[in-house]
């Protein structure tokens, strides 16, 4: 890391707030939606590092190659390299030519066709744009701290790619250049470690740009083990504070289609919805945007409620604690009536509302079961004591498991007035318990953007098929029923039928 104390202030972008950062990776990212003044910043960053004592040199978006070429007629080296990379990256043979004045001419050869021409009169912009680029790059004189403002400009995205593989090889021979690239490309979003992420920089419109100053051990070692999973298409929420995350590719592809549906459209302008992978991937987000102070949503399946690197996240968030915080005059009798006065002697934190409920649930499933052993089952009942049961059979210890305590609580949504009259009466008081509780959980989670889908999964808000408990299977064939409908439906019936779903869209694009 470069230690460079800087501080910018730009006070009809975000008011009085100040953005100071003194850590700095040798590759920096300044990345964010446009107006976000990402150049503003850079230019300030610029003068200081320049006050520091660097050689800075900024790039900037209307730079011309022509205005370089003195560099290649004077230095023979980056002359043929650059003449050496351009001819493998393009199967064309370029040379630079003398001309007659002095200057340098771009020639291209075509071998296939046994054809020259002058780059100037019939190549594209992107050969012209990387050629720009590499003169400032391989330029070692021109100043050890380079600013890119839009090196992505005319670049086909394997070129991108390649300029930043040439970035870190330039950091790889010399320790102390350093580079900023200003982008709104995912293709230079390339982190390979918990100190690359340490060198992005998030601006946001109407507030001071973000940043991370340190990690701890325990995010380091996240990070080396969720980064080399990070693909190009993860890597949207750099670029605005409106993504929403989900855990699979069905919940990405409902979302998306039902965006369009949400009544202030305009709302979603710069939203995506982007599929992680999986419950713990959400998890990680969740960190990485917390960390750079970007607003990320996340809708996720109910049982992320139970377990996974989502719920110890969320949990810890500075928002949820603030929220908790303004409940404890709220709910100061509610917690009397869950907590004993010795666990009152800490605080209440979502953490343990959470545990709380995960033991009603199980308390009251032990209680179901014994109490339906040998009895009659009322039948809306059936559905969910054969699904206790299968998951018993599946696992040796089935209460511990997150999907078992995830149907006990679609349970109590689901057939709560049945249960009051299987149960005992001491464990049916603990039914509105269960599901204040679970109201306070599902707020909590949403202070820090997080929407949990209180039915289940989304397959549980289709309208084409009725399922009532998780596990899902055969979830494929059950999404293009309900892709079909949406295609073909009016959109006033799309709207209803899916209404809790573009509820949730509704609260995840306000900004």
């Amino acid at each position: 890391m470069i230690h460079v104390e800087t501080r910018v202030k730009i006070p009809f972008l975000w008011g009085k707030a100040v953005f100071r950062k003194s850590n700095w990776s040798q590759i920096n990212l300044i990345v964010g939606p446009n107006g976000s003044g990402k150049t503003l910043l850079a230019e300030s960053l610029a003068r200081q590092f320049k006050d520091k004592g660097y050689n800075v040199r900024f790039i900037r978006s209307e730079r011309k190659y022509t205005d370089q070429m003195p560099v290649l007629k004077q230095n023979d080296r980056i002359r043929g390299k650059i003449e050496k990379v351009l001819s493998s990256m393009f199967g064309k043979s370029i040379k630079f030519i003398g001309d007659i004045d002095g200057t340098l001419i771009p020639i291209v050869e075509n071998k296939a066709w046994k054809v020259q021409y002058m780059l100037d009169d019939v190549e594209c912009h992107g050969l012209r744009e990387i050629i720009s680029l590499l003169i400032s790059l391989y330029d070692t004189s021109a100043g050890d701290c380079l600013f890119f403002d839009e090196p992505e400009l005319h670049l086909h995205p394997q070129f991108q790619s390649f300029f930043m593989n040439e970035i870190r090889k330039q950091t790889e021979h010399s320790n102390h250049r350093v580079f900023f690239l200003i982008s709104h490309s995912p293709f230079f979003i390339d982190l390979r470690t918990p100190d690359d992420l340490m060198g992005v920089i998030a601006c946001h419109v109407n507030k001071v740009p973000t940043t991370i100053e340190e990690l701890s051990e325990e995010d380091e070692a996240l990070f080396y083990r969720f980064l080399p999973r990070f693909n190009t298409y993860h890597k949207q929420f750099f670029f605005s504070d409106n993504q929403i995350f989900v855990e699979g590719y069905t919940d990405q592809q409902m979302f998306t289609y039902l965006l369009s549906f949400i009544s202030e459209s305009y709302n979603a302008a710069g939203t995506g919805v982007i599929d992680v992978g999986g419950k713990d991937e959400l998890g990680v987000f969740c960190k990485v945007c917390s960390l750079l102070g970007t607003e990320g949503r996340i809708i996720t399946d109910l049982d992320s409620l139970f377990s996974g690197k989502l719920r110890e996240v969320f949990c810890k968030d500075s928002r949820v604690l603030e929220w908790m915080e303004k409940q404890e005059f709220k709910q100061a009798d509610f917690y009397k009536q869950i907590f004993s006065k010795k666990e009152l002697e800490q605080p209440v934190t979502l953490e343990r509302l959470i545990l709380q409920l995960e033991r009603y649930l199980v308390a009251m499933g032990k209680n179901l079961m014994e109490r339906t052993a040998n009895g009659k089952i009322p039948p809306r009942v059936s559905p969910l004591i054969a699904k206790l049961k299968h998951l018993q059979g599946k696992h040796e210890n089935a209460e511990a498991i997150d999907t078992y305590k995830t149907v006990l609580l679609q349970g109590v949504t689901n057939v709560e007035e049945d249960l009051s009259h299987i149960l005992s009466p001491e464990i049916a008081k603990t039914l509105p318990v269960i599901k204040n509780l679970a109201a306070l959980a599902f707020a909590g989670a949403e202070a820090a953007r997080v929407y949990i889908l209180q039915k289940g999964c989304i397959e549980h808000y289709y309208s084409r098929n009725s399922i009532l408990y998780m596990p899902i299977s055969g979830k494929d064939k059950l999404f293009r029923y309900e892709l079909d409908f949406i295609q073909e439906a009016p959109r006033k019936a799309v709207r209803k039928s899916y209404r809790d779903l573009i509820e949730i869209l509704e609260k995840c694009v306000e900004k």
